[in-house]
């Protein structure tokens, strides 16, 4: 059973996730509570963990903050993605079946961008990244890219409606499966890095 802690926990970082509380919202202890039917208690628990991520700051009697994302969150965040992607590429087997893996989320990708579906996009986004960090091998690595994803999820949204940067975006995707197709773990580092600067420079752009 899912502890009243984790529920509270679980609610208010997929809201500031999806930005249903955006940047710079005061949120209250009493209303998160009542919206997901536990004690005030394990709300604050909930609240000094996602402070401790960096999703909000406390006010004692006034509530929680919302961090609003800011230039440095998205370099810092990008940089970290960088080295542990660009360290999955030097370990991962570079097999026919990650290239099919790859293959058929990039497809995904093209499909869900002409469908104008931004939230799939992003989702298949996402996997043909994990496939590749996934494919090192190490589950810890693994873990820490997903927490860094969760922790992009709401910077996608300042970029989801810029069909430039969805292009781009498809176009560097294309060129980091070919790097993989041709098993030269520099070239895939170096697709990898141009892609990821390429992201914080457009998100940047939108802050």
């Amino acid at each position: 059973m899912t502890s009243a802690t984790s529920r509270a926990y679980d609610h208010v970082k997929q809201a500031i996730l999806d930005r249903a509380y955006p940047g710079g919202a005061l949120l209250s202890e009493g209303e998160i509570a009542t919206a997901v039917g536990v004690s005030r208690t394990p709300v604050r628990e909930a609240l000094l963990r996602l402070e401790a991520e960096g999703l909000v700051r406390l006010y004692p009697k006034r509530g929680a903050l919302v961090l609003p994302v800011s230039p440095k969150e998205i370099s810092d965040v990008l940089e970290t993605r960088e080295l542990v992607e660009t360290f999955a590429a030097g370990k991962a087997s570079l097999d026919p079946a990650l290239i099919a893996e790859l293959t058929g989320f990039l497809e995904a990708m093209r499909e869900h961008a002409a469908a104008g579906n931004a939230r799939e996009f992003a989702r298949a986004d996402r996997c043909f990244h994990r496939a590749i960090v996934a494919a090192a091998g190490n589950e810890i690595i693994i873990q820490l890219y997903d927490a860094l994803r969760d922790r992009q999820l709401r910077m996608a949204r300042l970029t989801a409606d810029d069909p430039d940067r969805t292009a781009s975006a498809i176009h560097e995707h294309g060129e980091i499966l070919e790097a993989v197709r041709s098993g030269d773990r520099r070239r895939i580092r170096g697709a990898i890095h141009r892609h990821l600067q390429t992201a914080v420079t457009a998100l940047r752009g939108h802050t």
